[in-house]
């Protein structure tokens, strides 16, 4: 990453967020992820609805993002991702952020506040799906199906690859989930998109691996919905 002189005035707000956040503190939200073995080494609870309204008083700014990623609180960290500028965050800073994820959550906010508004969106997306870790692997998939929902620029045929890229993910029971939702966000996009969806799924029906053969099925039936159909 590139490296940037500290200011006075981006450390003074840093000061003021970290020192508001604790006021926001809600331990029965904390308590409730902790039984749900959502664990963060600093946790504060606050809502991701209050953060938002939170980053609001506040304009975008690289540094703070960088500031307020480095301070390791899941609220700060949420934060950075609010108040990151889309045009300077590079590939680097993507990889660190996502490498440092704790929790899906975080992973969550990272695709939907500023992954998929870099330039380099859609191939980082293919890139992370073939990716070793589960975190990595999930923002990819989350990354491909929120563009083809939001991104207007990119033609059908940029999507397409995602279908290969998924195949060996069908077969982790831990990203069923998450395929089964990006392919049907995929088809959503075009009829294009969706032809493709739906020898996806058929190929998937010929798997022998159980995990994989289930969503194919599950994913030939959602295809073939009325919903689906009244769009080609």
């Amino acid at each position: 990453m590139d490296f940037l002189l500290d200011n006075e005035e981006t450390e003074q707000i840093f000061k003021k967020i970290v020192s508001e956040i604790p006021t926001m503190k809600n331990g029965i939200a904390v308590e409730g992820m902790q039984k749900r073995g959502i664990t963060y080494e600093t946790n504060w609870g606050v809502s991701t609805v209050n953060l938002k309204e939170f980053a609001q008083h506040f304009e975008p700014n690289h540094l703070l993002a960088l500031k307020l990623w480095n301070k390791g609180w899941r609220e700060t960290k949420i934060l950075a991702s609010l108040l990151e500028e889309p045009n300077q965050i590079n590939e680097d800073q993507m990889d660190f952020w996502l490498k440092t994820s704790e929790q899906p959550e975080v992973v969550e906010q990272l695709v939907m506040n500023i992954f998929t508004k870099t330039p380099m969106a859609l191939a980082k997306a293919f890139e992370y799906c073939r990716g070793k870790k589960f975190t990595v692997k999930y923002a990819g998939l989350l990354m491909i199906g929120r563009l083809a929902l939001t991104s207007k620029n990119d033609i059908d045929e940029m999507f397409e690859p995602a279908f290969e890229l998924m195949l060996p993910l069908a077969k982790d029971e831990k990203l069923t989930t998450i395929v089964y939702r990006t392919s049907c966000q995929l088809a959503r996009r075009s009829n294009y998109l969706l032809d493709a969806a739906s020898a996806f799924a058929l190929e998937l029906t010929d798997y022998e691996i159980t995990t994989a053969k289930k969503l194919g099925e599950e994913l030939k039936e959602e295809l073939s919905s009325d919903f689906y159909l009244s769009k080609s």
